[in-house]
């Protein structure tokens, strides 16, 4: 089942992890091994003051807000209130829009010219960036609550990335992602189990579909029984979505705290804040907002705003 805490866990785990990446994001692992991420920094590579989450959480809460809103998973809806983001500045942390992907600008303008929500993502094969994968968990609690068949839940998932990512390699990491996180929220008490299972899980559910032989290719090394084992250089953290679900998971599964993953997922260099917000996402859930260092919390930009978002959100479940 799905629990209050469980929403407010992820997001907030989300959102401090995207909050400690943007101030090196871009810079090299080897930068970052000489003057590691310890805490919250200041500016930095957006010059954006300590606590500042970007367009991670932005589009995630864009996400959530209109599922609260309305009850319901509305596409249309959504991209209205990433647009609202783009446009407007809308659901961000200091009231600036300062960062957006290239993909998720080109889908989004594609709604604002006038395409209907279900074409305006990119489904080319060189857009698959991670800014779909970033932003899912609305559609993993909803598709969990909601669903009542594994396909519809994967149907749900797979429309979220949509709207932006459509290519199958996207959709299927994204699809990746609902089978872990939903085996957490099943109760599985180790994280490594819930890990390796879910992994099983979507596997046998992709191996099963035709739509996603080739995508299958992609994401090989993932499902290796030796992933976890990898050695640390082997682990890429840029922008292509296979090496930043790679990077999250490995975090997970290499890591025995909330503090411990993020931290390592963000030291990765490269594409900080978002490996940060999706191996956060997934550290809040499991290990629950207590495990989040207060010192970080402190300091996160809206907090309250973001906690009422999750709290409206559950509600709407």
């Amino acid at each position: 089942m799905i629990t209050a805490d469980n929403v407010k866990s992820a997001l907030l785990g989300l959102a401090v992890g995207d909050a400690l990446g943007v101030p090196v994001e871009f810079c090299s692992r080897d930068e970052l091994k000489r003057n590691p991420v310890t805490g919250m920094r200041n500016y930095g590579s957006w010059q954006q003051p300590a606590g500042t989450w970007s367009d991670d959480t932005s589009l995630t809460i864009a996400a959530m807000e209109s599922i609260a809103r309305l009850k319901k998973f509305d596409t249309n809806d959504i991209m209205k209130n990433f647009v609202r983001w783009l446009k407007e500045d809308e659901f961000t942390a200091n009231d600036e829009t300062f960062d957006c992907g290239n993909t998720t600008g080109a889908a989004i303008h594609n709604f604002i010219y006038g395409d209907p929500p279900s074409a305006c993502g990119l489904a080319d094969e060189h857009s698959n960036g991670n800014g779909s994968l970033m932003r899912i968990f609305p559609a993993v609690f909803f598709a969990y609550k909601k669903a009542a068949t594994i396909d519809d839940a994967l149907n749900i998932v797979h429309e979220l990335s949509a709207l932006t990512h459509a290519h199958e390699i996207s959709q299927m990491g994204c699809g990746i992602y609902y089978f872990i996180a939903a085996q957490i929220l099943d109760g599985n008490k180790n994280l490594t189990d819930a890990v390796n299972s879910g992994l099983h899980n979507a596997k046998d559910f992709y191996a099963a579909r035709e739509k996603f032989t080739d995508a299958m290719k992609v994401y090989a090394r993932l499902f290796s029984d030796n992933f976890a084992a990898l050695p640390e250089d082997e682990i890429k953290s840029y922008g292509y979505v296979v090496p930043t679900l790679e990077a999250a998971l490995w975090c997970l599964l290499n890591t025995d705290s909330y503090k411990s993953a993020v931290l390592t997922a963000v030291n990765l260099g490269k594409d900080t804040d978002t490996v940060g917000a999706i191996a956060g996402g997934m550290a809040g859930l499991y290990y629950g907002v207590k495990q989040i260092p207060a010192d970080w919390l402190d300091v996160l930009k809206k907090r309250q705003y973001l906690e009422n978002i999750a709290e409206n959100f559950f509600a709407a479940l």
